[in-house]
């Protein structure tokens, strides 16, 4: 038995020694030290040995083992420091050179514009809040002073919650951002210079509606405030957010919550004002070379009772906009679909 270990101990010698790579260092590993290899199948023989001799053997069979073990350790620890030197000269790489940037995303074209708009505005001292997108019926109807039966209200095309009414009525989704102005009269803090931009849902959709949009919504309250100052804030902000090449007007409308009341319109920026699109056919956009950008008007007398403030000391103004129907008609961007905003599609917002 000592004999057989002996020999198998130089025939594994031999055969790491002139091993050329880790596959075949592996097949050695496995014909000696495997389940079934020579080693492990002489080891078991240790038991048959005589009982006198047998310490003498198994320290022996030990020793050999743990040998064999350190001689694949060995030339594995040689094989592989060899590759790695080879790779080392063949594939050297500068670890100075810039790595690849991973791909960057960058903010929606919506979001741009509400922060490209609320900065125009604070740079007049508008103050940009936040008020409830889902609200109840008092704050975006009643106290905009369309009772519950006026059919003013068929024009928001509304959608209702399905939750228990309250004193104020029931809960919509907020058809327009006109339901901050009361709650913001209602802190009783005057003057008011207000800008607030959420989100709005009617039950429409088209090329220039979609069922979920934006708006931004003002409101200037104070003594002795005139029309006079409505047209100063809206030809300062169109002459900012429009350029200079763009035409305004004004044209006589009613609201419930605004008296007198206005619509504000801005020449076309698809056919330039002409109401001519580019195959000598009627503009897809405006029809007639203007388009609609949203209401204004002095605040009604109701709106400011229902906020606490007396219509005989203050007066003020209030416009809401669409975000996504105002930057259609920023210089340069020629979009005929507003639903294109809220498709995904990365070729089209990779451009903004």
């Amino acid at each position: 038995m000592i004999k057989e270990l002996k020999s198998l101990k130089a025939a594994v010698e031999k055969a790491v020694e002139t091993a050329k790579d880790a596959v075949e260092l592996e097949k050695i590993e496995i014909e000696y030290l495997g389940r079934k290899g020579k080693l492990t199948a002489l080891l078991k023989g240790v038991a048959s040995v005589a009982e006198k001799d047998r310490p003498a053997v198994g320290t022996l069979a030990n020793q050999i083992k743990r040998e064999v073990w350190e001689l694949l350790e060995i030339k594995k620890r040689e094989l592989t420091g060899g590759r790695l030197s080879v790779l080392g000269e063949t594939e050297r790489e500068d670890v100075t050179e810039p790595g690849i940037r991973p791909p960057e995303g960058h903010l929606h074209i919506v979001t741009q514009a509400i922060r490209e708009i609320a900065q125009i505005f604070e740079k007049i001292g508008f103050m940009r809040t936040r008020y409830p997108e889902v609200d109840w019926d008092w704050y975006a109807f009643e106290s905009l002073n369309m009772p519950p039966d006026h059919p003013a209200r068929d024009e928001w095309e509304t959608f209702f919650m399905d939750v228990p009414a309250s004193e104020k009525g029931k809960m919509v989704l907020t058809p327009h951002t006109s339901n901050a102005q009361v709650r913001e009269l209602e802190r009783g803090e005057l003057p008011v210079r207000m800008i607030n931009i959420a989100k709005c849902y009617r039950r429409q959709s088209d090329v220039t509606h979609v069922p979920m949009f934006h708006q931004f919504e003002g409101l200037y309250v104070d003594k002795n405030v005139s029309i006079s100052h409505l047209r100063g804030v809206l030809n300062y902000f169109a002459q900012e957010f429009f350029g200079s090449g763009r035409k305004t007007r004004l044209r006589p409308f009613h609201f419930r919550f605004t008296e007198p009341s206005f619509e504000i319109d801005i020449s076309c920026g698809m056919c330039g004002g002409t109401g001519v699109g580019g195959d000598k056919q009627k503009c897809r956009m405006c029809k007639s070379g203007w388009l609609e950008l949203g209401g204004a008007g002095m605040v009604h007398p109701n709106v400011l009772k229902a906020g606490g403030v007396d219509p005989k000391k203050y007066s003020g103004f209030a416009f809401g906009w669409g975000i996504e129907r105002t930057y259609m008609m920023k210089e340069g961007m020629r979009i005929d679909d507003i639903r294109t905003l809220y498709k995904n599609d990365l070729r089209f917002l990779k451009q903004f």
